[in-house]
């Protein structure tokens, strides 16, 4: 027997079982899926959401049902957790809210970009990620680098987006459509996964048009939507949900191409 040929043989086909040892881990984890939880909603979630939040208020029985769905399925995979405060009920449902409304107008969609949000007691310090010690000036953000994939929220500024009825500001929406915009991998305020890329020149006309017009004082969009473009597309977006009517009225044409983006049109509710 030729053990040198042996030898060679088997020296020649250890790298090639390594990479299949790494490859059958690498396919693994592409397809291994975290078993979602079983979700009970709060006895008194219908009360919660019809006594809080007006987009469902509105919706006909059918859509309610599906509404419903909707929240199930994405506390099911997402946790919410309370940083030196209490969650409660009414929280985990406007959170649910929030991450629903903007992707109502979608058969199925999964926020796969999303395994935690935390809720800190008021505004927290953006740079640190942290409730106390620091200058305290952000309401929501979602997380980059080792606080990828968490949503972080003030609970006052989640609670006062859904509970002011006449306000155009939402926080939670805010936040999950910055976290739509970043599903094609850059947050910019061109969600391309959502629009099809035929759309971004006039999309980005009428953003440019409307920052021009929030600088010089002469809209009643959030001064924050000055910013830069994926702000605007979040607090266009807040206005778009909270008060469609209103909406539509000032903003014809940019109320249009969002109900392009979102597949739904607000002010159509029953």
């Amino acid at each position: 027997m030729n053990f040198r040929l042996i030898f060679a043989i088997e020296r020649n086909m250890a790298p090639l079982i390594v990479l299949f040892g790494l490859a059958l881990i690498v396919v693994f984890f592409i397809l291994y899926k975290t078993p979602a939880r079983k979700v009970i909603l709060p006895e008194n979630y219908k009360d919660l959401l019809q006594n809080h939040v007006s987009y469902y208020q509105n919706l006909s029985e059918k859509s309610k049902l599906r509404f419903e769905e909707k929240i199930k399925d994405f506390l099911s995979y997402v946790r919410i957790d309370g940083v030196d405060t209490n969650v409660e009920d009414l929280d985990i449902m406007l959170v649910a809210c929030s991450a629903v409304i903007p992707v109502f107008g979608f058969k199925r969609w999964k926020y796969y970009n999303l395994k935690n949000v935390l809720l800190y007691p008021a505004m927290f310090n953006r740079e640190k990620f942290l409730a106390s010690g620091y200058e305290k000036n952000t309401l929501g953000m979602i997380g980059t680098g080792p606080m990828q994939r968490v949503m972080i929220l003030s609970k006052p500024a989640l609670r006062e987006g859904f509970l002011n009825k006449s306000s155009a500001s939402n926080t939670g929406i805010h936040e999950f459509v910055h976290l739509l915009d970043k599903e094609d991998g850059e947050v910019d305020g061109l969600p391309e996964t959502l629009f099809a890329r035929k759309n971004d020149s006039k999309w980005l006309s009428l953003i440019n048009q409307n920052i021009e017009k929030i600088i010089l004082q002469q809209s009643d969009f959030n001064q924050y939507g000055a910013y830069n473009k994926a702000e605007f597309f979040a607090v266009a977006s807040e206005y778009f949900f909270n008060q469609p009517e209103l909406f539509a009225q000032n903003h014809g044409e940019l109320f249009k191409i969002l109900c392009t983006i979102y597949n739904q049109d607000p002010s159509l509710r029953q």
